[in-house]
């Protein structure tokens, strides 16, 4: 099931013309800069996208003029998770895995997903309650696996209370083509959902779903 979904979801996402494509991600990216959780984030996991993703390369570098620590993945293929590591200038940025840009400089940059405030997250679809259908690969359920469902801007009084979960969760924040969003995801009780998509018609707060 999750195949046919996917290979459908990935031929729609790749027939979007170019020029309409453009428009699409400028209206995303306006979206995801005024949003007010990524405003108020001190630190941002994005990713460098690849193929027909949302084009993410186009605002990396604003994000660091911003003041925002940016950090980005590096694939580990051998054990199939992907480490994280602050950017400090795009220019730092190399092809790795399946030639996708990864971090260049790594040492003294390594970054706990604890310490993030906001993580924007690439899929191939997603559904209106945040459920989310990644590529076949895992990698973004391993990182995931680990959060608790309290957010980084938790009272103390929260924080206090689930001192049994150390690693508190990002806002979770996934970029789409409005082609992208289906009625429904096949999902597990243990999936991680996300908390906001960002498509270029609007804003899903899946929260509210």
């Amino acid at each position: 099931m999750k195949k046919k979904i996917r290979a459908r979801l990935l031929r729609k996402r790749n027939s979007i013309p170019p020029e309409l494509k453009i428009q699409k991600e400028a209206a995303i990216e306006k979206r995801l800069f005024e949003l007010e959780e990524c405003k108020r984030a001190k630190s941002l996991l994005a990713y460098v996208s690849f193929r027909s993703e949302v084009d993410t390369t186009r605002f990396l570098q604003d994000v660091i003029n911003s003041g925002k620590k940016l950090v980005l993945p590096a694939v580990d293929s051998v054990h199939k998770v992907l480490q994280l590591y602050e950017v400090k200038e795009t220019s730092e940025l190399e092809y790795g895995y399946m030639g996708i840009l990864e971090p260049g400089v790594r040492e003294n940059r390594e970054v706990k997903l604890s310490d993030i405030d906001l993580v924007i997250i690439p899929g191939a679809g997603f559904d209106m309650q945040g459920n989310r259908l990644g590529y076949g690969g895992g990698y973004y359920d391993k990182l995931l696996s680990g959060v608790s469902e309290q957010g980084p801007w938790a009272s103390k009084k929260e924080q206090s209370n689930k001192l049994q979960t150390p690693n508190p969760k990002p806002i979770l924040v996934a970029l789409a083509f409005e082609e992208q969003i289906v009625k429904e995801i096949p999902s597990e009780p243990h999936d991680i959902k996300m908390d906001i998509i960002i498509t270029d018609n609007r804003l899903i707060c899946c929260a509210d779903n």
